[in-house]
């Protein structure tokens, strides 16, 4: 299934976000030698599942092809054990003007990360996207901040092309 999604770090976070409903998440990137891990295996919640993420086409990374398996428990329970570079967060599902908004607050090592995802359902919806005045930078494209390549990490080890990017840490 084609995924269109706009990945961006905010200044702030609005007052309602830390209320929106959340769930916990811990994703767990395989294989753990790869520099840009593609394939993930994620407890969001009760909900188990394996996805592989490729882009469609080089250099956007906007457009994703995503294929994914619901795993049963047992089926997760296996899998969780190889060997994986790990990263826990808090997704705040926000809603602002009509806009579905995906919050994401890093945990542990990466505590003081926070990105903000938009998915479009056409091509004319993600072009015309205004983001709103509490949206720093759009970081789509910037490879750095990937899924697969933060897990693993810790901010220390992004800070630097975080603050080239003007970005200051915020913790919720």
């Amino acid at each position: 299934m084609e995924e269109l999604e706009l990945t961006y770090l905010p200044k702030y976070l609005p007052d309602g976000v830390s209320a929106s409903p959340a769930k916990e998440m811990l994703d767990i990137y395989i294989p753990s030698t790869a520099a840009h891990s593609t394939l993930r295996i994620r407890k969001c919640g009760a909900k188990l599942e394996i996805t592989k993420k490729q882009p469609i086409a080089d250099g956007d990374a906007s457009r994703q092809l995503e294929t994914t398996i619901p795993l049963t428990e047992d089926e997760y329970s296996d899998l969780a054990q190889l060997p994986g570079k790990r990263v826990q967060k808090t997704r705040f599902y926000y809603q602002e003007n009509g806009v579905n908004y995906e919050v994401d607050v890093f945990r542990n090592e990466l505590a003081g990360l926070v990105l903000v995802d938009v998915e479009f359902d056409s091509l004319e919806k993600k072009s015309a996207f205004i983001p709103p005045p509490w949206i720093l930078v759009d970081v789509t494209q910037e490879k750095f901040i990937a899924g697969g390549m933060v897990c693993g990490k810790k901010y220390s080890d992004l800070e630097n092309k975080l603050q080239d990017l003007n970005y200051k840490r915020i913790e919720i």
